[in-house]
């Protein structure tokens, strides 16, 4: 029979030459074995020996720390993953872990914009000195981009993949190839549509990729997503928002809002391209949370 530490060790071998794991992926596991083994302390024998109920105890003293849940499902993958190989490799009849149930893994709720907080980026372009090499249209342009950000709840990728045959001005609605080539239709609003035919028209853009950059060769004019990204990094530092914000974040606040002047989920879920409700269900928590912060700032009697 292997010895306590020649269990480990194999199974630390095996994950580093057939599964060809990471050395971070390595010290993670080691750790989380090690933990376990010191947590028994002197009433550890043998991974052999250890119980289901072993590990009910062992989860429960975790959360009574009040690790982050992310930390103990981190620990016990790798518990499993362990007596997964001493099952398969070394000879054990069956898994102590196997019917183990775990926390269910925190949601961490999406960071949303408020609404003057919006109105301070959108007009960032607007009140920033332009660059000495900028072109005359790259401030319409970059105001087009915000207001679509927040207008229709795009992705970065979807952005920059436009083409001006993608937008019909006259029933003011986008074409959009979302994930899984899956399209969609959404409505620009006013503001947004106002602020692209402004910059269309004074960069002089009437076929091929919607928004571009400086280039000159036709084929390489299309405006990349890490371009996108640096943009608004930089109208980010000419407002008093106090933390990043990211394209993503303002496709979170898109939704938040709709949500918060009384837009149905399923509806939203459409604009957003989910796959599943569940995804946009996100969302409803967020306005529970910012109504009750409203109420508990708001209401006489809320303390």
């Amino acid at each position: 029979m292997s010895g306590v530490y020649d269990d480990v060790a194999g199974y630390l071998e095996f994950q580093r030459t057939e599964r060809n794991a990471s050395v971070r992926t390595l010290r993670n596991y080691s750790h989380a074995l090690n933990a376990y083994e010191q947590w028994r302390g002197d009433s550890f024998v043998s991974w052999r020996e250890c119980t289901a109920d072993d590990f009910r105890e062992y989860l429960y003293e975790l959360m009574k720390q009040e690790l982050a849940r992310s930390t103990i499902r981190l620990r016990f993958s790798a518990l499993r993953s362990f007596y997964k190989y001493m099952v398969h490799r070394c000879g054990l009849g069956v898994s102590p872990l196997a019917e183990i149930q775990l926390p269910k893994p925190e949601r961490k709720l999406p960071v949303v914009l408020s609404q003057s907080q919006i109105e301070q980026l959108l007009e960032a372009p607007l009140h920033m000195e332009p660059e000495s090499r900028a072109l005359p249209w790259q401030p319409a342009r970059d105001v087009a981009i915000l207001e679509l950000f927040y207008s229709s709840g795009l992705r970065v990728s979807e952005l920059v993949a436009l083409d001006v045959g993608n937008a019909d001005f006259i029933s003011e609605t986008l074409r959009v190839m979302g994930k899984g080539n899956k399209e969609r239709m959404v409505p620009i609003g006013s503001h947004a549509m106002g602020a692209l035919q402004k910059y269309r028209q004074q960069a002089g853009v009437h076929h091929g990729a919607l928004f571009i950059n400086k280039n000159k060769e036709p084929s390489k004019r299309r405006l990349s997503a890490r371009s996108v990204q640096m943009l608004l990094k930089k109208y980010l530092a000419a407002t008093d928002i106090g933390f990043e914000v990211t394209p993503h974040k303002l496709r979170h606040s898109f939704a938040t809002h709709m949500l918060d002047h009384g837009a149905d989920l399923r509806s939203v879920q459409t604009l957003l391209g989910h796959a599943s409700l569940s995804t946009t269900q996100i969302y409803t928590h967020v306005t529970k949370e910012r109504m009750r912060e409203a109420y508990d700032s708001a209401h006489p009697r809320a303390e």
